[in-house]
């Protein structure tokens, strides 16, 4: 359950301000078909984020050392320093406009998560529960609960969310992770 736990918590807050969520808000102006939207997020992401679990999983076994833990756990603080620098702004262009807000939203998800901070998440806590159906779901339903707001409430609600703080929480409970990963070690 702490894989689980710790997977929606380090994904919903790394999700605070990531271009991911840029893309929620340009879905929705775009189409203006949230649950379809949510969707193609949804399966963006259960596809994106198993193969980073798995991943983490198989890279886990290599890690296993006392060397491991520390490339573990220095590599959740890396990410946490990672995320106090805001993505750049990308958007797609008007001719994914033809496969519809389903298609569209899953693929640019998926193109979108390639080597972000989460699927890097993903991966590190893949490698350091070992439990890449729990590191899935709870990665998962992070993403979700990051990004599903911003498609149903659109920019309004941007209006109240300061970023900045948020990204700070964001790398302060990776930081935390790493530094716990590694205190249990050393204990």
């Amino acid at each position: 359950m702490e894989a689980f736990i710790t997977s929606v918590i380090t994904v919903a807050f790394a999700e605070i301000g990531d271009k991911t969520q840029l893309l929620s808000l340009f879905l929705i102006a775009r189409f203006n078909k949230p649950w379809s939207i949510i969707a193609g997020i949804l399966i963006a992401t259960v596809l994106n984020h198993a193969a980073s679990a798995w991943a983490g999983v198989w890279l886990g076994q290599f890690l296993q050392s006392d060397f491991g833990v520390w490339i573990i756990g220095g590599s959740f603080i890396a990410v946490g320093l990672w995320l106090l620098f805001p993505d750049r702004e990308e958007s797609p262009t008007s001719r994914w406009d033809t496969y519809g807000a389903l298609m569209v939203s899953l693929i640019l998800f998926f193109l979108a998560e390639i080597g972000d901070k989460t699927q890097i998440a993903t991966v590190l806590l893949g490698a350091q529960f070992g439990a890449p159906v729990l590191v899935t779901l709870g990665t998962t339903l992070g993403m979700l609960l990051a990004n599903v707001p911003l498609v149903l409430f659109g920019a309004g609600l941007m209006r109240y969310v300061p970023l900045r703080a948020a990204r700070v929480i964001a790398a302060v409970v990776f930081i935390v992770t790493g530094v716990y990963s590694l205190m249990t070690e050393l204990a």
